[in-house]
């Protein structure tokens, strides 16, 4: 453990000293004399700190909320079963599995007991599979029903699917095509100008050495060079925000999937309704009260060891004198888990196999029916008769199962049919009072709910509509079985509502809506909700859902609600919004600043800017845009789906980037043709100091303000106010900056004292900019409807 962490933190240590811009510093550095090396090894290490520091405190946050949702493990110890964390596991230990359970490790089987794996995350097939005593299992498999003692065998990246674990399944985000799309912009403005700058100064001073180094400085000097730092920081304090808000990021990156979401898929179960579903009756196949009826299904329930849902737990709840009673007469012999394929769970019981399930299924393994005592052969109008009287509890919105049984001289349940139908078990679970307000908040945000479940559709349109929710189209996992080539697509782009779904259909869909360009989260608490949870951009569970579901989830809600989702998503894209400020507004005002250096370069006989001024611009605008985390954001930012791309932030960058070269040439002008010649005369190197020090005055204040001025559509301080720290951090920032033009330090790199009426000329033309590029703003916003 404390070897992982030293190499953790070595890490931490390389990525933020090691980067482009201190490398470029530490060549200058060796180019440079004595005081200025002093300086730059000190500007690499200040960097380097406040990188390692910031990363190294989103990493503590990320641990401390991981720990909250870590998953246990049941291991025998001296004959007593203990938890620990699958991150204390070790080779040999033997652990205890059971229903729901995500097999930590590779393992061997012990003992067993009707033992049920799901092995669809390395397999792919939704089916499961039997597992005995010396069988092995694999990591990152889930047990769906039964228990098992094991023996671990291997760990981590040593087992036999290491590679394919839940945790490491990586999921296509629209971000990281985003992230592409902006490097290749960088990279591409970068080529064309690193060339260009390295052959102006090389033909213009004759110094080429100096000029390469220098084409350097200006390709770094476009790169926003703390970005990652920034990311990090914005997606920390998101993260510890959402804490409070009982909300857990287990993978960070996903705050940035958050901001980017624009379809919701939702089970009804828990979302929609209360989730505390209540045995309302249990009735023969004529709609009469049964006792035999919930005498079969508590058997059913009691016996079956597969993960237990709420309709089992409903059942369960019915236990009196009587049914426990009954439970000692019967003995288990056999059992099937419940499997999303065939939707019910068998169980053997003495010489009776007893089925619960899905109507629908049951009901076809059935070729009799059970009335007042009586076996009678079924007709195709008595299954007129059976479908009617379940429609009519479906539509009140109940949940129905059925209940059929056949006896039997086998130890073991066959796959055959000739069962007896013998009634139904209803359940009501109340619509909550908070779903359809829910609801419409998500869809003020732009998120599209769909409904994915495996009830029927009777009681999903029953309880649609209880909450307000329009039924626009329902399907069936039968009628998309049925869909064929682009109908597939168009069908379920154009639904909202998709029942009697099994595990294969919910992933399904998930996977059309991402190709249909949908960027898809998916909220489930069940085990048939995994494959499509692993599909999902986003995955969010909740902290009662199964563990295996708890593992794979990007966002673990510590309760179901959808008003918390909302405060998650409304963060997530807070976050998006501060990053987006970031990388499009520094871009833009560097690219401004390098094509005034480009210019400047080509009429004055110097350097317009030193490369150590030039990486220290960048440095000290870098260090106040840190405050980004704890700005405002405009609500009307966060009202849609956000994301990165390339061709927006060029775009960005060519209409605000060549604003200040304006200001920047009218600048150079005064500097070089008014203000020096009368305070220095003819002499040369003052001279070269006051136009140095001028322009990187009006650079910073420029390039700080300018970040201002485009974090908002609106009137920046009136309509749209920055936090209190932001504004603190500016105008304190500014004031400490100009001061370090007088400093000793100063002096060091070049910087000299300015008189007033420079200082009065700054004024006017930091107002003129903020100015111009307000005017800018708005025509920028009406031709392209969004500013950031």
């Amino acid at each position: 453990m404390r070897k992982n962490v030293n190499k953790r933190i070595s890490s931490y240590i390389f990525r933020s000293f090691v980067t482009p811009f201190s490398t470029i510093l530490f060549c200058l550095a060796l180019l440079s004399s004595l005081t200025q090396k002093i300086f730059l090894f000190l500007v690499i290490l200040l960097s380097g700190l406040i990188h390692f520091t910031q990363e190294l405190r989103a990493k503590i946050i990320t641990d401390k909320l991981l720990k909250l949702v870590n998953t246990k493990v049941k291991v025998l110890k001296d004959d007593k079963v203990i938890e620990i964390s699958s991150e204390q596991l070790k080779l040999d230990d033997k652990i205890v599995l059971e229903a729901g359970d995500r097999i930590p490790a590779d393992v061997k089987l012990l003992e067993t007991s009707d033992f049920f794996v799901s092995q669809s995350v390395i397999t792919g097939e939704s089916g499961i599979v039997e597992k005995r005593a010396t069988n092995t299992a694999f990591s990152g498999t889930s047990v769906v029903g039964g228990r098992a003692v094991a023996k671990v065998i291997a760990l981590g990246k040593s087992t036999v699917y290491g590679n394919l674990a839940i945790n490491n399944v990586v999921k296509k985000r629209r971000f990281d095509e985003g992230a592409k799309s902006i490097s290749i912009v960088l990279v591409k403005f970068m080529a064309i100008l690193l060339p260009i700058v390295f052959l102006i100064l090389g033909i213009t001073k004759g110094l080429w050495l100096r000029a390469f180094v220098f084409s350097l400085s200006v390709a770094i000097g476009l790169t926003p060079e703390l970005l990652p730092m920034v990311i990090s920081a914005c997606l920390a304090k998101a993260s510890s925000s959402l804490y409070k808000k009982k909300t857990i990021v287990k993978n960070i990156n996903a705050m940035q999937a958050l901001g980017s979401m624009d379809v919701l898929c939702v089970d009804k179960t828990g979302t929609l309704t209360k989730d505390e579903v209540i045995l309302e009756y249990y009735l023969d196949i004529l709609g009469n009260e049964s006792q035999k009826v919930l005498d079969f299904a508590y058997l059913n329930s009691y016996y079956h060891t597969g993960a237990k849902n709420h309709l089992d737990r409903a059942v369960l709840k019915c236990e009196n004198a009587y049914l426990k009673k009954l439970v000692n007469e019967y003995n288990k012999i056999d059992e099937i888990p419940f499997n999303n394929e065939k939707k019910y769970a068998s169980v053997q019981v003495n010489d009776l196999i007893i089925l619960k399930g899905a109507y629908k299924e049951i009901l076809k393994k059935c070729s009799y029916i059970e009335y007042k005592g009586k076996i009678i052969k079924i007709e195709d109008d008595k299954q007129e008769s059976v479908r009617h009287i379940v429609d009519e509890m479906t539509e009140d919105g109940m949940r129905v199962l059925a209940i059929c049984y056949k006896k039997t001289n086998k130890t073991y349940i066959d796959d055959e049919d000739d069962y007896i139908l013998l009634g139904y078990i209803s359940f009501f679970d109340a619509p909550k009072s908070s779903a359809t307000s829910s609801i419409s908040k998500l869809n003020n945000l732009n998120i599209d709910i769909r409904i994915l479940t495996g009830d029927n559709k009777g009681t999903t349109i029953a309880v649609c509509k209880r909450i307000g929710i329009k039924c626009n189209k329902v399907l069936t996992g039968e009628q998309i079985d049925k869909l064929e080539g682009d109908d597939v697509y168009t069908t379920i782009e154009s639904t909202n509502i998709f029942v009697e779904l099994s595990p294969k259909h919910k992933a399904k869909i998930v996977e059309i809506l991402q190709k249909n360009g949908h960027f898809v989260g998916f909220l489930g608490d069940g085990m048939n909700d995994l494959p499509a949870q692993l599909k999902a951009n986003v995955s969010i569970s909740v902290d009662n859902a199964v563990t295996a579901l708890k593992d794979s989830a990007d966002i673990v809600l510590l309760k179901k609600d959808l008003n918390i989702l909302e405060d998650s998503i409304i963060e997530g894209r807070k976050a998006f919004v501060n990053m987006v400020k970031y990388i499009k507004i520094t871009a833009s005002s560097n690219f401004g600043n390098i094509c005034a250096i480009v210019c400047a370069s080509i009429f004055l006989p110097f350097y317009p800017i030193t490369s150590v001024q030039i990486l220290l611009v960048n440095t000290l605008y870098d260090i106040l845009c840190l405050i980004l985390p704890w700005d405002n954001v405009d609500k009307e930012l966060i009202k849609r789906p956000l994301e990165w791309s390339g061709k927006t932030l060029e775009r960005f960058m060519i209409y605000f980037g060549p604003l200040s070269l304006i200001f920047d040439i009218l600048t150079f002008f005064f500097l070089y043709k008014i203000l020096a010649p009368s305070v220095a005369g003819t002499n040369y190197k003052q001279v070269v100091s006051i136009c140095q020090t001028g322009w990187f005055l009006e650079t910073l204040w420029t390039q700080v303000l300018i970040l201002h001025l485009l974090r908002t559509e609106k009137i920046p301080f009136i309509q749209s106010k920055p936090s209190k720290l932001a504004m603190f951090t500016t105008i304190s920032g500014l004031i400490l900056l100009s001061l370090l033009t007088i400093s000793p330090l100063g002096n060091l790199i070049g910087f000299t004292t300015l008189p007033l009426s420079y200082y009065i000329f700054l004024a006017v033309i930091v107002l003129s900019y903020m100015i111009l590029v307000t005017i800018f703003k708005i025509f920028y916003v009406r031709k392209y409807k969004k500013l950031l």
